[in-house]
């Protein structure tokens, strides 16, 4: 399909909580262009409301000018804003008899048995999401454990507040959540938690699903290994024969905290047009996301977009902000390089070799799996055995646990010479400056 290419897109459509190649296309967007989005919040709407197919809302696929399969798009991320208020979150309970294989996917009305059926609000608490062929409680999932926060003006933190709050925002919550006008989903404020009250949290928000589409239609939240194998042998009609079948992903479903303001990632490009889309934007989470959830929230992000042609990646790379790099994974100073100078001098050692930062998302069923995944990742785009990868990771650099059970971030000081070879040095030297 032929669409104009534009120089800045703005992009406010959203799926039903489906990535693929057949999702209608936002805009193209000029190679080297930039985006701008206002994305409704991921994870807790979506997954309350059950006609959605997929646990997330993210946009529509954005057409990138060049970009064709074995490419590779980068992606730096300019700036993210919260324009939520308040936000509940927690961890997750199922409710039995709402959907078939998936909770997150294939959702049912418990009485009257429709699939995926339009819903309606009355009142609010976790039984406040209605089907509105028959009445029943339609939603998928209640709190084990929950609690909801609401942020300052400047959204630098959040307090939890207590059943009052809650019970207030709850009364508010399109407003509160500031659900964008083509949001579909229904604001989880509706569910009123309010377990930890008077905490306070640090906000550093950051996107939590952004990538490029897959070469197969996918749930948008089980684009990754770990979620992905939830598709294998399911029944419904996301399902997938094997493991060898996820491998159509683009891991853009990452939650790794450092996808924030100054970093850039590097997607790999599987369909012509490369299909960027954007969403589930976090206030803030820890490393790991421990309780599968964090602060969803509305907001809007600025990207500016380039393609590297010829770089046939698997999964995506991430060049966070040096701030956010292992300490041991930093670029060298100065003054480390003249040491090492004079170590080569010492000890006949005929170059120092320079190198540079990057990190090769991973993900698979657990942290083990998705590490693995990593060091494949990282041996073919380097062209090293495992063992030098290790080795490598071990002495300069680090894995970090981006969400369990199973999405990883592999740091490597990666060698520049191999950097050129593959197509990345430029894109790594301008990011950190070197």
């Amino acid at each position: 399909m032929s669409q104009q290419v534009q120089k800045e897109l703005e992009v406010d459509q959203y799926t039903l909580g489906l990535v693929g190649p057949d999702q209608e296309w936002a805009g193209t967007v000029a190679d080297g262009g930039t985006i701008r989005t206002h994305t409704p919040p991921a994870c807790w709407g979506p997954m309350i409301t059950p006609e959605f197919r997929g646990g997330h809302e993210v946009t529509r696929p954005i057409r990138v000018e060049n970009a064709e399969p074995g490419d590779a798009l980068v992606v730096r991320i300019k700036d993210v804003e919260v324009t939520s208020v308040a936000t509940s979150t927690g961890s997750m309970a199922e409710r039995e008899g709402a959907f078939g294989d998936d909770p997150f996917v294939d959702h049912v009305c418990p009485e009257c048995g429709t699939e995926w059926p339009d819903s309606v609000v009355e009142g609010t608490g976790e039984d406040a999401i209605r089907c509105a062929e028959c009445g029943a409680n339609a939603s998928s999932f209640g709190f084990e454990f929950g609690y909801t926060v609401a942020f300052d003006e400047d959204r630098s933190v959040g307090l939890t507040v207590g059943s009052d709050g809650a019970d207030d925002l709850a009364n508010r919550a399109h407003e509160a959540m500031a659900l964008p006008e083509n949001s579909r989903q229904h604001p989880i404020l509706l569910y009123k938690p309010d377990g930890i009250p008077g905490t306070l949290g640090h906000l550093r928000p950051f996107i939590g699903n952004i990538g490029t589409t897959p070469s197969r239609e996918l749930p948008d939240s089980h684009n990754a290994g770990d979620f992905g194998q939830f598709l294998i042998g399911a029944d419904h009609d996301w399902g997938l024969p094997d493991e060898d079948a996820l491998a159509d992903r683009t891991d853009g479903h990452m939650d790794s905290n450092d996808v924030r303001p100054g970093a850039t990632l590097i997607c790999p490009v599987k369909i012509d047009g490369a299909g960027l889309y954007v969403g589930d934007l976090h206030a803030n989470q820890g490393d790991g996301e421990l309780s599968l959830h964090t602060t969803d929230v509305s907001g809007r992000t600025e990207l500016e977009v380039e393609v590297i042609k010829g770089l046939d990646i698997d999964g995506p790379l991430l060049l966070p902000n040096e701030s956010d790099l292992p300490d041991i994974a930093r670029p060298y100073t100065d003054a480390e390089r003249e040491a090492g100078d004079t170590l080569a001098d010492e000890y006949s050692v005929d170059e120092v070799h320079d190198a540079a930062p990057i990190q090769i998302i991973g993900s698979g069923a657990t942290i083990n799996d998705a590490t693995d995944n990593a060091f494949e990742r990282a041996g073919t785009l380097f062209g090293m055995t495992e063992g030098e990868v290790r080795a490598r990771c071990t002495f300069s650099g680090g894995v970090e646990i981006a969400r369990l059970p199973g999405v990883v971030q592999l740091s490597m000081l990666a060698p520049t010479d191999l950097l050129e070879q593959c197509g990345l040095e430029e894109a790594v030297r301008n990011h950190y400056g070197l």
